[in-house]
């Protein structure tokens, strides 16, 4: 994780914004020292079937899962 002071990243924006999308690495931006910014990249969407191919075919039901239920919730 880098760091930059709000006054350098005002002067270089463009080249620390294309350094966080290219190597993914997070970016703090602080005030007199202080950390009050954090720039990430955003992660790429996956697909719910990408996401979970490693446990389809593993997963098994006991019970009819579409069943309607008649157990109550404990009221807290």
């Amino acid at each position: 994780m880098s760091e930059v002071s709000k006054s350098v990243l005002k002067a270089k924006m463009l080249e620390y914004l294309r350094r966080v999308e290219q190597t993914g690495e997070e970016l703090v931006v602080t005030d007199n020292g202080r950390p009050v910014v954090k720039v990430v990249p955003i992660a790429p969407r996956r697909a719910a079937s990408e996401l979970f191919a490693d446990i389809r075919g593993r997963v098994v039901y006991r019970e009819d899962v579409l069943a309607p239920t008649t157990d109550e919730w404990p009221e807290s």
